[in-house]
């Protein structure tokens, strides 16, 4: 069975993939339990003999590259995937305790791009991630394999109310919207810097930002562009305005 195809399934099951040696030992540090293992024989020996050893006493499936590649439909990262329990859900509230700098990610729907926002959060300085209902789990296998594990060293859950917006001033977040608009601030205000507490609000990869979102933050930013380019990927311009943000 085609292991994207059957994600529905595992995630029904309370499970999720994890791929490549390092990624399954991230998850094994943040508390992950493993269910079992598949790996290329060649493997067996090398990168994954020590992730073998710490998942202790589960089922370990072997074959070579190419029966691997025909079983699950794509070319495994560094031969090996382990099937593992999902952990508990954080609550907003949970993520957002003690954060000073969180991001948050509104109908982003492309698992490469959500995967990418969370490796540059874990490494320029965000205490934490939350996401709308209708964005790409954090847990599906290439979201993981492209945050090369970092979904399971910073905090996030998923906004459950409609008006997540108030919710986070309520909890004392200046809310700031990444869209390009006449009246936007650049990025590198002075004025953002002071902030205690911000939340940057990313916009899904085609209509960006929802114009009633745009409306409820408080500031609206920009980056400043050169050579007629008129925007960035999101995942990108999550990385500059995480680097520049995220220094207080």
């Amino acid at each position: 069975t085609n292991v994207d195809s059957d994600s529905r399934n595992i995630k029904e099951k309370g499970m999720f993939i994890a791929e490549s040696p390092k990624v399954i030992e991230r998850a094994l540090d943040a508390g992950c339990v493993p269910v079992s293992i598949l790996v290329e024989k060649r493997h067996i020996e090398g990168e994954g003999k020590e992730i073998i050893r710490r998942c202790g006493d589960i089922p370990v499936y072997t074959a070579e590259f190419d029966v691997l590649t025909q079983l699950t439909g794509f070319k495994l990262t560094r031969g090996m995937l382990c099937a593992m329990q999902r952990p508990k859900r954080k609550t907003v509230s949970e993520v957002c305790a003690g954060a000073r700098r969180i991001a948050v990610l509104e109908n982003i729907m492309n698992p490469t791009n959500v995967g990418a926002i969370f490796r540059s959060a874990a490494a320029l300085n965000m205490d934490g991630i939350l996401l709308t209902p209708a964005s790409s789990n954090p847990l599906y296998r290439r979201s993981i394999r492209v945050s090369m594990g970092t979904v399971f060293q910073i905090p996030w859950a998923f906004l459950e109310k409609e008006n997540g917006i108030r919710e986070l001033h309520n909890m004392g977040f200046t809310t700031v919207a990444m869209a390009l608009k006449e009246d936007s601030v650049r990025i590198d205000s002075p004025q953002l810097m002071r902030e205690e507490k911000l939340a940057i609000v990313l916009g899904t990869e085609g209509d960006g930002l929802a114009a009633d979102t745009i409306a409820e933050c408080d500031y609206t930013v920009r980056i400043p562009m050169a050579y007629g380019v008129d925007s960035l990927n999101v995942a990108a311009a999550s990385a500059v305005a995480f680097w520049q943000l995220g220094r207080f």
